[in-house]
């Protein structure tokens, strides 16, 4: 890949090769190659911007996770090495609890989770970065709730006016990355079939979903066939019936020994006026960043359709916003 180390041949191995050295094998000296000094970091917790506080996050999370792996499940991407590839990373987590840290004093908790993030990356460089951690997944395993969470957190920063504020239009710093994704037809299929679901028209489950459909939702669910997919996104919908829903970048990707993929990253920003995955409305203005991740096949011989979809979002994020409306 023309401006990157030789040793990186094409864009996954270059992501999950970093992934690897910076947090498993401790390289943290290596981010100040691979990340570039001012990159923007979009969590739906925060955004940061600068290298500095990507090191100091990257060792505090160590800290308290000492012996986290992050296993690549898939890399979805666009691009080319001389304009700049965005990346889709997918990554299944596992960490014990052995430090004091942000979620607490340790505990000793084995947990597994997932975490979807798009990187921008050029000239060996990451420069920007959208990111989500399973939070839900995290503070369950541990014995709480994304509520109970969210309310200690803003606690624990200082109250409401100290608090660290979450992602919103607001609150978003502009980074380099301005591409919308590629054009091909696995991502554009994906993209519609999310505006339908987005749109009410929940009728297009069982039009473009696999009946045998595996789903792997917020808070470490996984379920099955059309009933759960339903119900994650009816859940969804109906605690924001009036957002605004919004497909920020989408990729299809169609790659030799692999299935027909798709990444799509959406928002959603509107009132919290419905009952939902949320309780009940509370009328807080929320502002959700959403990864979604789908792979496409058929084992008869039919039209592909959807027989893998990842999604996440942050429960503790949209939580803190609720609560900081509304006390």
């Amino acid at each position: 890949m023309k401006g990157f180390d030789s040793k990186f041949k094409y864009l996954p191995q270059y992501i999950i090769g970093i992934t690897k050295e910076i947090w498993e094998d401790r390289g943290l000296a290596r981010l100040h190659d691979y990340y570039s000094s001012d990159i923007v970091v979009r969590m739906p917790g925060a955004v940061s911007t600068g290298n500095e506080n990507v090191i100091a996050s990257t060792i505090a999370t160590l800290a308290e996770f000492p012996d986290r792996t992050l296993l690549g499940e898939d890399v979805i991407w666009s691009g080319t090495p001389e304009t700049g590839m965005l990346s889709s990373h997918r990554i299944l987590s596992t960490a014990t609890h052995t430090g004091d840290g942000v979620y607490g004093k340790a505990t000793g908790t084995k947990l597994v989770y997932r975490i979807l993030a798009d990187c921008h990356a050029i000239d060996n460089q990451i420069n920007d970065e959208w990111l989500i951690r399973d939070q839900g997944a995290i503070v369950r395993q541990m014995g709480r709730t994304p509520k109970e969470y969210a309310a200690s957190l803003i606690e624990q920063e200082g109250g409401i006016e100290n608090c660290v504020k979450p992602l919103t239009p607001e609150t978003d710093t502009p980074g380099p990355y301005t591409g919308i994704g590629n054009g091909n037809e696995w991502g554009q299929r994906y993209a519609e079939i999310l505006n339908s679901i987005m749109s009410a028209d929940m009728s297009v489950v069982e039009r473009e979903y696999d009946r045998a459909v595996q789903c792997e939702y917020p808070g470490g669910t996984t379920g099955y066939s059309y009933p759960a997919v339903d119900r994650f996104w009816m859940g969804l919908i109906s605690a924001f019936p009036h957002a605004k829903f919004t497909i920020n970048h989408q990729i299809g990707r169609n790659d030799s020994q692999m299935p027909p993929r798709a990444a799509i990253r959406w928002s959603l920003h509107g009132r919290h006026q419905g009952y939902g995955a949320f309780g009940p409305p509370t009328n807080a203005m929320v502002y959700v960043m959403g990864i979604s991740h789908a792979e496409f096949g058929s084992i008869i011989g039919a039209e592909p359709k959807i027989r893998r979809e990842y999604t996440l979002y942050d429960e503790t994020s949209i939580w803190k916003q609720i609560i900081m409306q509304n006390r």
